[in-house]
């Protein structure tokens, strides 16, 4: 079994906890959704996320990834792989991502979706925030509403 490492970072929208498994970010979770902690570490899976985040707050696109490795049903890692596609600033509904996941095969429904977005273990990065109701409203989110409207501020696509 391999080891869980964890890091405390402080961000604008609280303290954020990142997870590891020595070589990929597997989790980044805010303080209000956040696992128990494992071991403590500095790892430069950690410095390279932090370097993200901290563009990220400052309001610009990072234009580079951390290395992620995630884990889940193939629906769910297929549903995060369209998160990850969905551009800085922009938004998107459930509908339409369950409306591409049916044009390339997949069976899904927005409900189906949106589960699979509500497990996202590594928020902010695979950014299951840009995620919106059809008719526009801000559904749901694992960190709280409010963090979901700060980080649409931070990307310009929320007033």
């Amino acid at each position: 079994m391999s080891s869980v490492y964890y890091k405390k970072v402080p961000s604008p929208v609280g303290q954020l906890t990142l997870a590891s498994d020595g070589e990929a970010l597997t989790g980044l979770w805010t303080e209000k959704n956040a696992p128990a902690a494992g071991k403590l570490a500095e790892l430069p899976v950690f410095e390279l996320t932090v370097r993200w985040l901290e563009t990220y707050f400052s309001g610009r696109e990072p234009g580079f990834m951390p290395p992620l490795r995630m884990s889940g049903t193939p629906f769910r890692l297929r549903v995060w792989e369209l998160l990850r596609d969905i551009p800085f600033g922009a938004l998107t509904t459930y509908g339409a991502l369950s409306d591409k996941l049916r044009a390339a095969g997949i069976k899904a429904s927005p409900r189906a979706v949106g589960g699979a977005v509500g497990a996202n273990p590594i928020s902010i990065i695979v950014p299951c925030h840009r995620v919106i109701g059809a008719d526009g409203s801000l559904t749901g989110y694992a960190g709280g509403l409010e963090t979901k409207i700060s980080l649409l501020r931070i990307e310009g696509s929320y007033s």
